[in-house]
């Protein structure tokens, strides 16, 4: 049987693209991590100390994604089911792969977006792949005429076609986290919209948050994530605002992923101490980040609108309870008087994060205060007398 599934490889680079489908479609079962003949993908050849060449049928799957739509939505799942695998992910890190994979997500014309965030999500728990995209710069053509306002010419597929008429201007490099961070923001609510032609964008791209979280997880990340940019990444010159002040309220998303992925980027940055000010302080009062050393020209002390995290660490902690007056008045507004069907997070391990945070916002003596000040303490002392799970 293995045998005959190998025979079918020769035919993904097939010029029939039906043909190319059913090649596909019966190499597809194969991919998953159980799979009887999944070593058929990792024909990893090398030579001596000649470097290791990527394998033959991993490089068609990167090519059949920009093919037609059932195709390249098998092509996307098979190389999602492949890259849990150590040996496959320098291959698929290949920079060239990862800027379109990026570039196709920040279309919102895409039509695999989401296919393409799960993927990017399992590439980007590795180092070298979030080292990548932390610094990724992706070409686009700036159109007013076009819904989120530019083109992303590396993204054009089978499934993203180029618009009509081509847009005008001069393609130009930009940095891509502020665009996936846009898009993921304006995917958070498309599933709510029946009509698929009046949606922003194709997918919801709930896996984003993963990739965020990914991001965050190494200094590059966490000093981008703490560090003011304009709100608008197409217009330099607008309002300065922490990135992290764009994703922070979908703690309280009804999609499981993103809350999860939103409470672990919020975890990561917290491990950067000089940043909890920013975090915990009001979007009506400018704050700056500290740089890490006064010699430190890359990333400078700049003010902008403190990210206000806390009302959104404490309303999935929050329950129905009724606090005292004097108590209430501590709280972020956000927080007074909840309403009786009032639930708190249901994921125990989401909740053990915003517990992990509320424990490393306790690292500093502002820190503590604030923290306390806030009406912290009544919260976490109401969510432990119902807590059932010993961890957390």
């Amino acid at each position: 049987m293995g045998a005959q599934i190998e025979e079918l490889l020769p035919f993904l680079r097939d010029k029939n693209p039906q043909v190319r489908q059913i090649a596909l479609a019966n190499l597809l079962p194969q991919t998953p991590q159980d799979a009887p003949n999944r070593n058929i993908f990792f024909d990893l050849r090398s030579s001596g100390l000649k470097k290791q060449e990527e394998p033959p049928v991993v490089r068609d799957l990167k090519l059949l994604c920009r093919d037609q739509l059932a195709i390249a939505h098998d092509a996307f799942k098979a190389l999602v089911n492949l890259s849990d695998s150590p040996l496959l992910v320098v291959s698929l890190s290949e920079p060239s792969f990862l800027n379109f994979l990026v570039s196709y997500i920040i279309n919102p014309q895409s039509t695999l977006a989401d296919l393409a965030s799960m993927l990017l999500s399992n590439l980007t728990a590795s180092a070298n792949a979030c080292s990548t995209v932390v610094s990724m710069k992706v070409k686009i053509i700036v159109s007013p005429k076009l819904l989120n306002g530019f083109f992303a010419t590396e993204s054009r597929s089978g499934t993203c076609p180029a618009p009509v008429p081509y847009p005008e201007g001069e393609v130009q490099e930009v940095l891509a986290l502020p665009h996936l961070i846009d898009a993921f923001v304006q995917g958070a609510n498309v599933e709510d919209i029946d009509d698929l032609a009046k949606r922003p964008r194709k997918g919801s791209l709930h896996f984003l948050a993963s990739v965020l979280a990914n991001l965050t997880s190494s200094s590059a990340g966490r000093e981008f994530f703490s560090t003011p940019g304009p709100s608008n990444p197409l217009q330099p010159e607008s309002d300065l605002e922490y990135p992290l002040s764009k994703i922070v309220s979908f703690t309280e998303h009804r999609n499981t992923i993103r809350r999860g992925g939103v409470a672990s980027s919020i975890k990561n940055i917290a491990f950067n101490a000089r940043a909890h000010r920013a975090l915990l302080t009001s979007s009506t009062i400018l704050v700056s980040v500290p740089s890490q050393s006064s010699s430190n020209s890359k990333f400078p002390k700049i003010p902008a609108p403190g990210i206000d995290a806390l009302p959104y660490l404490l309303l999935p902690l929050a329950g129905p309870e009724e606090l005292d007056l004097d108590v209430q008045e501590k709280l972020p507004e956000a927080l007074q008087f909840l309403p009786p069907d009032k639930t708190r997070e249901p994921d125990e391990a989401i909740r053990l994060i915003f517990v992990e945070v509320l424990l490393l916002l306790c690292h500093t003596r502002w820190g503590r205060d604030h923290l306390r000040g806030s009406g912290v303490y009544e919260i976490v002392r109401a969510a432990h007398e119902v807590e059932t799970v010993d961890k957390v």
